[in-house]
């Protein structure tokens, strides 16, 4: 494989000379921006810079013994060692491989081929420019391996393999009563009482558990009203707990019952005495799961502030809420790899108990490959 670098003022002259010295066949491997020159850093002269290859001896099928499979399903080229007819193969990823780990990672990207538009899906779905690019580089050597002859299909499903791979060890699904008292937090207006009510009836109707609801939401009278109507549709007790000698008197009352769902107020768990006290009140390890819910319309980095300030007490999952009103769902695979924590539900609508989902590694790849057209 013949790897040169080409720099000119502007792109269409970088690949005139691609094109001048390796052909048409010639793939590009990676492209940016450089400035150079000046004085006093001022008066900087910007042109292109772009990596080429070119196999400029295509291999006979017979002698194509190291295909892609030989490539591992992180990207990274197996340790196996090749055969004889393999080794140029080999040897010559290796130099691409080394080839992409020393591109700039704030230079502007391009991608060979169709992975450009899996590279740009990704960004439009608001995944990380990072997480985007970690997806996306190990496959340019899938790409290289293909010669080119890639279509969005095949694409698509390499893409599919390095989420699913990014995602394996990474806790999935609802709650599975091992523990009695299950806490919903997060901030005000994410859907956390709908959410409790869809819980609960499932929990009722599937599972048939005496069930219980307990609020601390006393700062809404909305939200205690709200909770009470679900309360007498499912036929549940509920208690009000407006501080915590209540909520010790509701966990009393309902000692016998098999499950027992808490609605918190928002602005509970930023207040450290309030978290302290219920630290005293409630063994986090042995009684409690707490589940944070967000709204994944929501921006980026107000989730992430969210998130911290309810990190005071052991998070078990997450629960996204107003899956239904966005087609945008990098949020949801941010998070997971940013703070390394599942997902237990998703929810996409306020019916209850019909709109809620337990999160899986194949609805979350799902739902970011979804978008990504064949055409």
């Amino acid at each position: 494989m013949k790897v040169k670098k080409y720099r000119a003022p502007t792109m269409p002259e970088v690949m005139k000379q691609v094109r001048s010295e390796l052909g048409a066949e010639a793939v590009i491997l990676n492209s940016k921006e450089i400035h150079k020159g000046g004085f006093l850093g001022m008066f900087k002269k910007k042109s292109i810079e772009v990596v080429a290859a070119i196999d400029p001896e295509p291999k006979r099928d017979s002698e194509q013994t190291y295909t892609m499979q030989t490539i591992q399903r992180s990207g990274s080229i197996s340790k196996e060692k090749p055969t004889d007819q393999g080794q140029n193969v080999y040897d010559e990823l290796q130099e691409l491989k080394k080839l992409m780990k020393t591109q700039s990672t704030s230079s502007p990207l391009v991608y060979p081929g169709v992975l450009q538009k899996l590279y740009n899906h990704l960004i439009n779905q608001e995944v990380s420019e990072r997480l985007a690019k970690r997806l996306i580089d190990p496959l340019v050597e899938h790409y290289y391996v293909a010669k080119g002859n890639v279509d969005v299909a095949t694409a698509k499903e390499w893409l599919k393999e390095r989420l699913s791979s990014e995602l394996e060890g990474i806790p999935f699904g609802g709650i599975d009563f091992s523990k009695k008292y299950i806490h919903l937090v997060g901030p005000t207006g994410v859907g956390k009482t709908t959410s409790l009510a869809k819980i609960a009836a499932e929990s009722v109707l599937s599972h048939q558990k005496r069930v219980a609801f307990i609020t601390t939401d006393t700062f809404r009278i909305a939200a205690i009203d709200q909770l009470k109507t679900y309360a007498k549709i499912l036929d549940v007790p509920i208690e009000v707990a407006y501080n915590l000698d209540d909520y010790k008197k509701a966990k009393e009352k309902f000692s016998d019952y098999d499950l027992v769902l808490v609605d918190t107020a928002g602005r509970n768990f930023k207040d450290e005495k309030y978290v302290q006290e219920l630290k005293e009140t409630v063994d986090f390890e042995e009684e409690l799961e707490t589940y944070l819910v967000l709204s994944i319309t929501s921006k980026a980095t107000d989730i992430e502030e969210i998130y911290k300030q309810f990190n005071s007490v052991p998070l078990k999952r997450l629960i996204f809420t107003k899956v239904d009103e966005t087609s945008h769902y990098g949020v949801m695979f941010n998070m997971m790899m940013k703070f390394n924590i599942g997902v237990a539900y998703l929810t996409d609508g306020q019916n209850v108990p019909d709109d809620i989902r337990e999160a899986s590694s194949k609805s979350i790849v799902s739902k970011l490959v979804g978008g990504l057209h064949y055409e």
